[in-house]
């Protein structure tokens, strides 16, 4: 199938297009109209079918309005509505599931990773690989902090989980069709996608870029907020038990070091030496019951997960869907 500009889209047909987009937004009104003209001017060059899987997840701007509309003149869009807010990794796997492609993009809606990149992403495909992921050489429009902090972040989680997580490699990448069909598989209630993705294995290669600034708008995930938090933890205890065993080694060393403390104490006394008052003890209290807090924390995500994974609830409610009928 051949891609026109937009307002002169034929009919898709019944063949599968080769590349689809997958979009999980929310309150995007400013960035969409940009958004839909840097994408098609990237992939109508390439004569190649293609459409953009849009999944909303229950905006509440002008976001659904503006996609709708355009819809009526531009037949490679698709819009997938949940049902009410789910977050972004529920919302990657619906758009993963709607998807046709023989190859699947999946990228933020924000413009801060460039739809030019595309290109080079399908090149490596063509090449033989399975899975074609995106790393970030620079990142514009972004505080020293965030970068500092996301910098080690992404140390840490590598260095807890047990699959090779390459640094600065985001969510921007291809997926074959066959990668998507494995991953559809996966009932997991909060997948970590940058891992998940490691896991199912098969060829892999990497594309450098730059990430953009924001094109528009507010940032849906600040440094201090709470998505960023969750993500992170969740990734650090997906693919790994090692903070269970490092709860437990550093209990031990407690118990351990308590044990010299008080075999001390005790000679102290019995030589008539002079005990260490009442705030000594009272450190060790606080010291002691903070490190169980510490280690019942890790353990209640672990639960959590364990927890949320046998309610067997599905990961999204799809509210309502456009331009499906038209495959």
């Amino acid at each position: 199938m051949e891609n026109k500009a937009p307002e002169e889209n034929s009919a898709p047909g019944t063949r599968p297009p080769v590349l689809s987009v997958v979009f999980s937004f929310r309150n995007e009104e400013e960035v969409l109209p940009e958004l839909l003209r840097r994408l098609h001017d990237t992939l109508r060059p390439l004569d190649i079918g293609y459409e953009f899987v849009f999944v909303n997840d229950a905006s509440t701007d002008n976001s659904l309005a503006i996609l709708t509309e355009r819809a009526k003149t531009d037949e490679s869009i698709r819009i997938v509505t949940t049902s009410r807010r789910f977050g972004q990794p529920p919302c990657l796997m619906a758009g993963l599931r709607y998807s046709r492609g023989a190859a699947v993009v999946y990228m933020d809606a924000d413009l801060q990773d460039p739809p030019e990149v595309i290109p080079k992403l399908i090149e490596e495909w063509k090449k033989g690989a399975e899975i074609v992921y995106t790393v970030r050489i620079s990142r514009e429009g972004e505080p020293r902090i965030k970068l500092w902090l996301t910098k080690w972040a992404y140390k840490a989680i590598r260095y807890f989980s047990e699959i090779d997580l390459p640094v600065e490699a985001g969510e921007y990448r291809l997926l074959s069709r066959r990668v998507v069909a494995e991953m559809g598989k996966f009932p997991e209630k909060s997948p970590y996608f940058r891992g998940l993705v490691n896991w199912v294995g098969f060829k892999k290669t990497a594309v450098a870029y730059r990430r953009e600034k924001r094109f528009a708008g507010e940032t849906h995930f600040p440094l201090l907020g709470l998505e960023p938090a969750k993500a992170f933890l969740y990734a650090c205890i997906s693919y790994s038990q090692k903070p269970l065993f490092f709860s437990l080694i550093f209990g031990i060393a407690l118990l351990s070091g308590a044990a010299v403390y008080f075999a001390s104490l005790a000679l102290m006394a019995v030589s008539g030496m002079n005990v260490p008052g009442w705030s000594i003890l009272f450190s060790a209290v606080i010291f002691l019951g903070g490190t169980l807090h510490f280690s019942i924390g890790i353990l209640g995500l672990y639960l959590k997960g364990i927890y949320e994974e046998t309610k067997n609830r599905p990961n999204f409610i799809v509210e309502s869907t456009i331009g499906f009928e038209k495959k």
